[in-house]
């Protein structure tokens, strides 16, 4: 599918991208897998909670408490349709991917594990898939075992089904790699895991920003995203659960909103969502994130993952004779928008600060993924990661970074 994005007209509608950088160098935005930079739509539609409707939610009866608790349920209810959830008491507002999972693992994990089950992550898991089970194993005393990831960085999938044999409770991974942009099968991952009696938990935090995403075809028992890293504020994000799996998990914290009654006896929890959800939410970040779901949704997601593997291949091609430039990860057809890279002989610190001097934000070190760099037996790449506001002209700036590194480091 050939991109329908034209160059430079969805940058516009991102004031950011308008700001100079570093002596008036045009800023050239290549960090978008760690967050996404905020349409004028987005920011518009905070200030004008704060300006007109700023109030507590789901408690006050007066006029601004209602008209800012309706927005935020509209938020949540458009976030479900975005993702294929017909019910949106299914949604329920963190503050990011990572606490999404902690209350998987706080809550459910806590609950339902016991000494000796096993959990199967992959070797190519953030670290926020991958420490809140680490914790809970040496809590619970679990087994971990990890599913090997191939040379050409995608999943092993025979070692999948291998470990897969041995009956595993839980089995939690990405949907697309934050490194190697490699877009794992977790449709058929979800149903095998299931067929073999696991509970499935899907990180999306690459995946909801970039492509459709639909969770009545996918069926995972929960999936995790940040909104920072798809156009909305920092400082709120999604957990879906199944339902049954919901009402049967324990409370994550306790507060307001989270009950129903209290009394010098006890408690008793609210409904869901709102029994995960204690203390005053991220009001006005929900309201930016039912905006960025709008934005997102008026271009359209297919056109937005056409323009992105549009761009990823042209990356490949004009970073394909680097000196010394060895890209990780599946070839550009086969990979989201996400090129991480050694440099041979140059320190990928040294190669992002020597371009950020010339405008160009890239990110370099581990990216939260430290396992997956020992896997390829390399200390950190430098990562370029792409979004709908990029445009070819961002790629022939880096490859002319490249090529100011390459020079000094000569």
């Amino acid at each position: 599918m050939k991109s329908l994005i034209k160059d430079d007209e969805i940058a516009r509608q991102f004031p950011i991208l308008k700001e100079p950088i570093h002596q008036n160098k045009r800023l050239v935005y290549l960090d978008s897998a760690a967050t996404a930079q905020k349409p004028l739509a987005v920011i518009q539609s905070m200030n004008a909670f704060y300006e007109h409707t700023n109030a507590n939610i789901h408690r006050g009866i007066h006029a601004l408490a209602e008209a800012a608790t309706e927005a935020y349920e509209i938020a949540r209810a458009k976030t479900a349709a975005f993702i294929g959830v017909s019910d949106a008491r299914q949604i329920i507002f963190t503050r990011n991917t990572s606490e999404s999972i902690n209350l998987i693992a706080y809550t459910w994990g806590r609950e339902y594990l016991k000494k000796g089950d096993l959990i199967v992550l992959t070797e190519m898991e953030h670290h926020s898939n991958l420490v809140p089970w680490y914790m809970l194993a040496e809590e619970k005393e679990l087994s971990i075992e990890f599913v090997h990831v191939n040379d050409d960085g995608t999943l092993d999938m025979q070692h999948y089904h291998d470990l897969l044999q041995r009956k595993p409770k839980l089995v939690s991974f990405t949907h697309m790699s934050n490194v190697l942009g490699t877009i794992n099968t977790a449709k058929e991952m979800t149903r095998d895991a299931h067929t073999a009696g696991a509970v499935v938990v899907i990180d999306g935090a690459q995946a909801v920003p970039h492509f459709s995403v639909d969770l009545t075809d996918l069926a995972p028992d929960f999936y995790a995203f940040s909104g920072h890293k798809m156009c909305s504020p920092t400082g709120i994000g999604v957990l879906y659960g199944k339902m049954d799996l919901l009402n049967a998990m324990p409370p994550f914290m306790g507060g307001g909103d989270m009950i129903k009654k209290v009394t010098f006896e006890g408690f008793s929890t609210n409904d869901v969502p709102y029994k995960f959800e204690a203390g005053t939410p991220a009001i006005a970040e929900g309201i930016g994130l039912g905006a960025a779901v709008d934005y997102l949704e008026s271009i359209g997601m297919d056109a937005i993952f056409a323009h992105e593997k549009e761009l990823t291949q042209y990356a490949f091609d004009v970073l394909a004779d680097v000196k010394g430039l060895q890209i990780i990860g599946p070839s550009a057809g086969e990979r989201g928008g996400v090129v991480s890279f050694t440099l041979e002989g140059i320190h990928p610190h040294d190669v992002a600060q020597i371009l950020d001097s010339e405008g160009i934000a890239v990110r370099a070190g581990h990216h939260c993924a430290m396992p997956l760099h020992q896997r390829f037996n390399i200390p950190a790449t430098t990562r370029a990661s792409l979004y709908l506001y990029n445009t070819k002209a961002d790629l022939d700036a880096l490859r002319l970074g490249l090529d100011k590194v390459i020079d000094i480091f000569a």
